[in-house]
């Protein structure tokens, strides 16, 4: 991951608060090295996990990854595969909404017999994970095919897994789903697709690097001195296979910082497509928003554009392929924000490999964690959540 541009601060206020958040993150390193924050163990390379080499090569042999989760139980997940689909050679598949859609869909799976099904929710509890599970489970197909990822007390999927004699993997309590892409969650998962997750834990080497600790300080300054009047953070995404990882991001932002009437609206815009939609509002409305892109510089398999007869003739298209014009039109947009002091970063992902990917879930788990300490709030929570799950249950007992 390589930080390109970063926000366009410095007025004295941003850098009074980039006195503080180093502070802040004396603090929080002190505290990361005294093992105060136990949900990081799951970054280190020192992390068991919890489950075995059998129970990889027991599943391992199937074609298709059916995976039922809500939130941080699978956002994670889906990170990972959209980031390396097109080097994972297993198709997996997600259920992660109530939708009698996803129903037809499952039905259309090609060698269904040929798939495990993995199930996860912290709690156990979660109803529409429980509702999916009940949607397609079928004890002929999924006999001796089925794991659990839950937290080890009596809860429902702990029920169903002895029911049905199902493998079960631990969730640790001390890590919310949200933040658990390097635990069991999302490792599991991505041993099965064929990735190494030994190339995943890096936490301890990022936080001895001076680049990635000085760009995170500068990054949680800037978001926290912008957060007063610019508190919705936009993502101009111009690769497809970030569009999960934008939305991992977005629950992580949202439900970390929303609360007590403080927290900034994390939204997704797919690029170049929005700039026919939405580049109007960013340029020219409210002037309330604050940017994030993301690219790649990974190599364009498409053919030149010069070589088909309706562009041939087109100037300033010869010679360009598919990324040199996402480029140009990324560039343009980021030196137009800059001619309207619009702040904006830019991470740039230039290998696309394991290394990359959890350095920026990494450094967003530690950006978010470092602002909600400057906003004095618990980043681990999400009391109002909680509040909508117990009316849902009065509803449906009426």
């Amino acid at each position: 991951m390589l930080e390109k541009k970063s926000f366009l601060l410095n007025s004295k206020k941003y850098k009074q608060n980039l006195k503080k958040t180093k502070k802040i993150f004396d603090f929080f390193y002190s505290d990361y090295k005294n093992f105060n924050i136990p949900l990081l163990q799951s970054y280190e390379k020192s992390y068991n996990l919890d489950f075995s080499s059998t129970t990889i090569k027991k599943f391992f042999k199937y074609e298709n990854i059916i995976i039922l989760g809500m939130g941080g139980s699978i956002l994670g997940t889906k990170s990972i595969y959209s980031f390396f689909k097109k080097k994972i050679k297993k198709k997996v598949f997600f259920f992660d909404n109530l939708d009698q859609n996803l129903y037809l869909e499952f039905k259309k799976i090609k060698n269904l017999r040929n798939s495990c099904f993995i199930v996860v929710s912290k709690s156990g509890n979660t109803l529409e994970t429980i509702l999916n599970l009940s949607g397609i489970f079928s004890q002929s197909l999924m006999k001796n095919k089925l794991l659990f990822i839950t937290e080890i007390k009596n809860n429902l999927l702990m029920s169903i897994a002895n029911k049905f004699n199902a493998e079960i993997i631990e969730h640790k309590d001390f890590i919310g789903g949200r933040y658990s892409v390097l635990s069991e969650v999302g490792m599991l998962p991505a041993e099965l697709m064929g990735l190494n997750i030994k190339k995943f834990k890096n936490i301890n080497k990022f936080l001895k690097k001076k680049s990635f600790v000085n760009s995170l300080i500068k990054n949680v300054a800037g978001i926290y001195t912008l957060q007063k009047k610019r508190n919705n953070s936009v993502i101009l995404n111009y690769d497809s296979d970030l569009n999960d990882l934008s939305f991992w991001y977005q629950q992580l932002v949202a439900e970390s910082l929303g609360k007590k009437g403080k927290g900034i609206s994390p939204t997704l815009s797919h690029m170049p497509k929005d700039n026919h939609s939405m580049l109007q509002l960013y340029l020219d409305g409210p002037m309330n928003k604050f940017y994030t892109f993301l690219s790649t510089n990974s190599k364009d398999v498409t053919n030149k554009f010069y070589k088909n007869v309706i562009v041939k003739n087109i100037k300033f298209l010869r010679n360009k392929n598919l990324k040199s014009v996402l480029n140009a039109q990324r560039e343009a947009t980021m030196n137009v924000f800059k001619s309207k002091n619009i702040p904006f970063r830019h991470f740039v992902f230039n290998q696309k490999n394991e290394e990359e990917l959890v350095e920026i879930l990494t450094f967003f788990v530690l950006e978010t964690i470092l602002l909600s300490r400057l906003l004095k709030l618990n980043a681990f929570d999400q009391p109002a959540v909680e509040q909508v799950k117990i009316e849902t249950k009065k509803n449906l007992l009426r």
